[in-house]
């Protein structure tokens, strides 16, 4: 089975273990790679692709992996490599699309050390932390918070404050955010590019899932599969912000907005009567109607002209296939 072995961070990007005040190669040791392959027929697999790989992170003695979502959604196999050993099988335990969370559970004993689940809210920009990957600190970065912040993505999902760093993991899905007392503080999700401002030059930061958003879901999570909370509305409606207005960019094939008959380049400027310019505004204005299969009444302008449309939302869940049983 493969692992993500066939790569490595710079050399002068690794972390260090005299930087830091606690066993580095240890807490690294609780970073495994993940593999997943998805089947062809797959809601996700057009967009996501039907073989993914990156990284989860012990949480758990008993083989409770934390990882990004959507390496393990639809997920018919899943192998958990560690850093020394065979792989090792897992099963999808869990997938939580508000926070964009995931469980995968180890079917066979990993003789690794699991990581504490620290404060993200604590955090600082200015910080420094390690952004680690499976195979420790050769596929890992010595990295800092430049920003916690707002993130919106074009996918229907919303952090109040996402963590970013830098310099960016180059294999970023599902690394361990490590602070500095060897603690979880987040998962990785996505890499993106920083646009230069004053004079400064841009480059590449992480995007991290804060670990405070895990905790009060986790044991429900654990114990059903879902957070115990309704499943927010989703109309499967990929949008951009440009210039003030909210572009629809993409539509979910089959889901509510391609049935309720929107189209790529239409604009949606009100939800419900309530007028929206960026993608965190129109999200939480859609989500405000009420869980998933309300109506949703948008105001859309199309080539010249404008009307309402409303699009009856869906559960995203229900288009995935079920975790394979083990």
């Amino acid at each position: 089975m493969a692992s993500v072995s066939d790569w490595q961070v710079p050399a002068s990007a690794r972390p260090k273990p005299e930087d830091y005040g606690y066993d580095l190669d240890r807490a690294l040791m609780a970073v495994v790679g993940v593999h997943t392959k998805i089947p062809e027929d797959a809601f996700t697999a057009e967009t996501l692709g039907t073989e993914r790989m990156g990284h989860g992170v012990l949480i758990r003695d008993r083989g409770v992996i934390l990882t990004i979502g959507y390496l393990i959604t639809e997920a018919q196999e899943v192998w958990l490599s560690p850093s020394e050993g065979p792989p090792v099988q897992g099963h999808v335990l869990a997938y939580d699309q508000e926070t964009g969370f995931g469980l995968v559970q180890a079917l066979a004993r990993l003789e690794l050390p699991a990581l504490a689940l620290g404060r993200s809210a604590d955090t600082h920009v200015g910080d420094p932390v390690v952004v680690g990957g499976a195979g420790g600190r050769r596929r890992s970065v010595a990295a800092r918070i430049v920003a916690k912040q707002e993130f919106a993505g074009y996918w229907e999902y919303v952090l109040d404050e996402a963590i970013f760093t830098t310099p960016a993991h180059p294999n970023w899905g599902g690394t361990a955010l490590i602070g500095p007392a060897g603690e979880l503080l987040g998962i990785g999700s996505l890499q993106m590019q920083q646009a230069p401002e004053r004079g400064k030059p841009g480059g590449d930061l992480n995007m991290i899932v804060p670990i405070d958003l895990l905790k009060p879901i986790l044991d429900d999570m654990l114990k059903s599969g879902r957070a115990n909370r309704p499943q927010r509305p989703w109309l499967g409606l990929y949008a951009t912000e440009i210039e003030d207005k909210i572009v629809v960019v993409g539509l979910a094939k089959g889901g509510p907005a391609q049935k309720a008959g929107l189209n790529t380049g239409d604009v949606v400027l009100s939800v419900a009567g309530a007028e929206v310019n960026d993608l965190a505004g129109l999200y939480r204005r859609i989500w405000a109607r009420g869980p998933a299969g309300v109506e949703v009444p948008l105001l859309v302008y199309r080539e010249g002209r404008t009307f309402e449309q409303k699009v009856v939302s869906s559960d995203r869940n229900r288009f995935f296939k079920a975790p394979s049983l083990h």
